[in-house]
């Protein structure tokens, strides 16, 4: 079976507050799905039209895993958290293989 990819790329973060409480959240309940960060921080060099902020690599066991935690409780409340405090990219990717 393939991994799934949970990729999120910030754009801009307006209230770090808000994004810390949401990180206090998240983390936990990604976790708790299954989920092991492989990155998490700011990039170290952005290229094409990439910008340097921040951004996350997250593994699962499988596409749906990585759904489902998404789609937990416990993650909507830290997306309620995290409310209007940054612009971000977030996708969900099938692993090859």
């Amino acid at each position: 079976m393939a991994k799934g990819y949970w990729i999120t790329f910030y754009r801009s973060i307006s209230d770090p507050g808000a994004l810390a409480a949401y990180a206090k959240l998240a983390g936990p309940a990604i976790t708790a799905n299954g989920g092991r960060f492989l990155a998490r921080g700011t990039a170290a060099k952005a290229y094409e039209q990439g910008i340097a902020q921040r951004a996350t690599v997250t593994e699962f066991d499988s596409l749906e895993q990585a759904i489902a935690a998404h789609e937990s409780a416990a993650y909507q409340e830290a997306l309620k958290a995290l409310g209007s405090a940054c612009e971000r990219d977030v996708r969900i990717v099938e692993g090859l293989g």
